[in-house]
């Protein structure tokens, strides 16, 4: 059985995995990004009677917590602690963007690194990076965090490539959209600051996004990757990238072809200008 630490364990896809783990025999440290939540999960551990996992408050961002994570010996560390932010890229405020790669790029990268010191030493451990299908893919109004999630699978790639030296294994794990609140409340965050009124993008095209991603009938069944990731994260030979569904999988392959073949025009100024004064 594995020593195995989840980050972001106290909601969602990374509760559920953690839960999972621990009643398969594993043992796990869920760190919960909020005391509250650490109180919410013992209470539900209890009730399960699981004696194999231990919750811990861990917020990626906080030396002190970090420091408090690196003091445990792991064999598989799941690095699934994110946040995300929505609205047209050409208008959101730029800070916003800078948050969102601090936590899913930043922040996990120097986090990770405290834990690769004692694994080179070990010369043994895994690593997973929970991505997403906006890792590899991209959504209207979804920029701050497919461009995290763009940077986090190099990240990835590149220690894959750089550990691999040192016996240590290195994964993405790629979600679809799932109906965990995640990505509803990532999408209600364009309504902070986004103003019809003032702002030029069409309040329209925000709401049909949000409809189609973020609305349950957008969204599979949570159940489905928790339970994909409970099966490959203690695996000792498994694909690179782990992405659920497969329809899903294949939708991104073909979106990554097909970034090859699009064609971009500019449109003839002097035409546009006529039109302008046709119809003033």
């Amino acid at each position: 059985m594995k020593r195995i630490l989840i980050t972001g364990a106290g909601s969602g896809l990374g509760k559920g995995t953690a839960l999972g783990l621990a009643k398969n025999g594993h043992h796990v440290i869920a760190a919960v990004h909020l005391w509250e939540q650490k109180t919410a999960l013992l209470e539900e551990i209890e009730a399960l009677g699981l004696q194999n996992i231990e919750v811990t408050k861990i917020d990626i961002l906080d030396q002190i917590d970090r420091r408090k994570a690196w003091q445990y010996d792991i064999d598989i560390l799941v690095n699934n602690a994110g946040i995300g932010e929505t609205g047209p890229i050409a208008e959101i405020p730029v800070d916003l963007l800078r948050k969102v790669m601090e936590t899913n790029v930043f922040g996990t990268l120097e986090f990770t690194q405290g834990f690769v010191k004692k694994m080179v030493e070990r010369r043994a451990g895994k690593i997973f990076f929970v991505s997403s299908m906006a890792g590899v893919s991209t959504y209207p109004f979804l920029a701050p965090y497919n461009a995290s999630k763009h940077a986090l699978e190099a990240v990835a790639q590149c220690m894959r490539d750089e550990l691999k030296p040192f016996d240590i294994t290195v994964a993405t794990i790629n979600p679809a959209a799932f109906r965990t609140g995640f990505n509803d409340r990532m999408y209600d965050s364009v309504d902070q600051w986004y103003d019809e009124n003032k702002n030029f993008t069409e309040a329209k095209a925000i709401r049909d996004i949000q409809e189609s991603v973020a609305s349950p009938d957008g969204q599979y069944d949570p159940e489905m990757m928790i339970k994909g990731m409970i099966d490959v994260i203690p695996k000792d030979k498994h694909k690179f990238r782990t992405m659920i569904p497969k329809e899903v999988e294949d939708w991104c392959k073909n979106y990554q072809v097909n970034q090859w073949t699009l064609e971009v025009e500019v449109k003839n100024s002097d035409e546009n200008n006529s039109n302008i004064r046709a119809a003033s």
